[in-house]
Formats: C-alpha cells, structure tokens, sequence
C-alpha cells in the first residue's frame, strides 16, 4: 500500500469535508445535532485516557490527545465568532490563525485539558441556540476568508463544524488505538 496512503487515512480518519451540492434543512439539522452531541462525546471519550496518554499521538508528526482537545476550544471559539460576525455584518473578511503556532503555546501545553473541555461545553451550548435559531436567508449569509481566497456560507461552514468535530474525535479513537505507536 502507497505510505502517503496510509498517512492521508491516518491524518484524515473520516475522510475530508465534502459540501454537499445541494445544502437541504435536514441536512443542516443533523449537522447541528452532531455540533451539539461533541462536547459530551468528547468528555465521554477523554475520561478513558489517563493522564499519561493525553501525549499519545494519531499520526507522526500529529498533535497529541492533549493538543487535539484545546485546538477544538481554540478552533470552535474561533468559528463561532465566524458564525456571529457573518450574522451582523455583510460578507466580513475573517481573520485566520496560526492552528500549529496556537497547538504550541503554553495555554495549550501547560493547561489541563478539563480548561477547554468547560469552554467547548459552555460554547457549543451558546452555538447550539444561536445555530437553531437561524433561518433560511441566515443560511445564506457569508463570510470571506482570505487564507482560502474564498466565501464560505453559513450553512457550508455548519457542515465543515460538525464534520471538525467528528474529525478530532476520530483521531482521539485513532491515538487510543495506537498507543505509543507514533
């Protein structure tokens, strides 16, 4: 099997974020359940770990257990201002951020874990109700990010959410997995 294969399916255990051709309300229904149920799956599935190997990685050259939980407080706060900013202003250019930079830093690294998993908590409550109170034309609403030179829209960026969340979920299963491997 091709090693770039295997480091692909490591690196992206679910596969990467497809948007759909045609976003439906169910489809943005699920996704919203999906972005709601990540903190207590995240919880449920982090009190299996010791502390110890919280430093257990998914891939080589991958983020830790450790740095994967506070990168989804650090990316999730992130997206909801997205979200927010897209709701009250007209097409906001957002500004990116360093994801590897952040993942190095002492909040990051020297912080216990439960720190970000209060965030996540307390934030996807807030998301939650803001993401369900949105309606069709709010959908619609976008924001610009110069990093990909492109627009995202509100429903497009939900599905990219919940597919993020699932995404580090897997590859907190994928370190457990693979103990000290990598």
């Amino acid at each position: 099997m091709n090693k770039n294969l295997d480091i692909d399916k490591l690196k992206f255990p679910i596969g990467e974020f497809e948007k759909p051709t045609n976003i439906t309300k169910a489809q943005i229904t699920s996704w919203i359940s999906e972005i709601e149920q990540f903190p207590k799956q995240l919880i449920e599935l982090t009190s299996q770990v010791k502390p110890n190997e919280l430093q257990w990685k998914y891939r080589p050259n991958g983020w830790t257990i450790h740095q994967v939980v506070h990168h989804c407080a650090d990316s999730h706060m992130n997206s909801f201002i997205r979200f927010k900013l897209s709701l009250t202003e007209e097409k906001p250019i957002i500004k990116p951020y360093s994801e590897g930079e952040w993942a190095e830093l002492p909040d990051v690294l020297n912080v216990d874990i439960s720190a970000s998993l209060k965030i996540i908590e307390g934030l996807h409550t807030r998301w939650t109700v803001l993401l369900n109170s949105l309606n069709n034309t709010d959908f619609k609403k976008e924001f610009i990010h110069p990093e990909h030179g492109k627009q995202f829209s509100i429903a497009e960026n939900i599905g990219i959410y919940a597919w993020h969340s699932n995404h580090h979920l897997a590859h907190i299963k994928q370190a457990i997995k693979n103990k000290e491997r990598f």
